[in-house]
């Protein structure tokens, strides 16, 4: 054998051993961030989960609407990555418990009943105005001693909400906007920002964010600010007060 012969087969041992082992810690490293979003989600392997939305008002028929049925496509995907299974329901038919399983609902609380339930057991600190006759006011979250009006398709407000309780210790995951695109809006936040609000958090902890969607009339549900870290003001039943502040 040259040595030129040996050269190459001492190259080609270290390449193959180099490309075996970069395998391996890549394998490795998507194993475990696979396993962090499964805590995070409460989705281990084969487990069951549910997505509650509302039916869409205008159609006799249970048609989701369309930035709703948008979000649960990306929380599918979730659920599908974590290697779990999804039941999609209506916010009205009656469900168990939470904390079996882990729940993502979505809606508008003036409209989503299971939505609302939630709020008032779960988040005592937010107030959420059904409106007037007419209309005024509908949707506006008060929080803290502030209320927060919507501005259609200028300004809106949605509460992204990761919360443990029941029995069982799965999280449910509530997305509670003032329009359909300000869910998708926080569906979005929560799926794109997973790993930042895991290791801020922590796997098993509870968060309550009120996130801001500007101009969704032309940027849709893409131009998301996050307003406040609300989740002792939320989590908190509040005194009584005289009057709140408009953001």
């Amino acid at each position: 054998m040259t040595d030129t012969l040996r050269d190459l087969i001492v190259s080609a041992s270290a390449l193959v051993v180099g490309v075996a082992l970069g395998w391996a810690a890549y394998a490795a490293a998507a194993r475990r961030a696979r396993r962090r979003e499964q805590l995070f989600f409460g989705l281990p392997e084969g487990s069951e989960c549910v997505l509650v939305t509302h039916r869409d008002s205008t159609s006799p028929h249970w048609n989701i609407p369309r930035h709703d049925a948008l979000a649960m496509l990306a929380l599918a995907a979730v659920v599908d990555n974590c290697g779990a299974h999804a039941e999609v329901a209506p916010h009205d038919t009656g469900l168990q418990g939470f904390g079996a399983r882990t729940e993502f609902c979505l809606g508008d609380p003036t409209t989503h009943r299971r939505l609302a339930a939630h709020l008032a057991g779960l988040l005592p600190g937010v107030a959420v105005d059904p409106g007037d006759e007419a209309g005024e006011g509908r949707g506006t979250f008060t929080v803290g001693g502030t209320a927060y009006r919507p501005e259609p398709g200028t300004v809106e407000y949605v509460l992204l909400a990761r919360l443990t309780a029941g029995d069982g210790g799965r999280p449910v995951f509530l997305a509670a906007g003032q329009r359909p695109v300000t869910h998708r809006a926080a569906v979005r936040h929560l799926v794109r920002g997973r790993s930042r609000l895991a290791r801020k958090y922590g796997s098993h902890g509870t968060f309550c964010l009120l996130l801001k969607v500007v101009n969704s009339q032309a940027y849709g549900p893409d131009l998301v600010e996050l307003v406040a870290d609300v989740t002792r003001e939320a989590t908190t039943a509040p005194s009584r007060q005289r009057g709140a502040k408009t953001a």
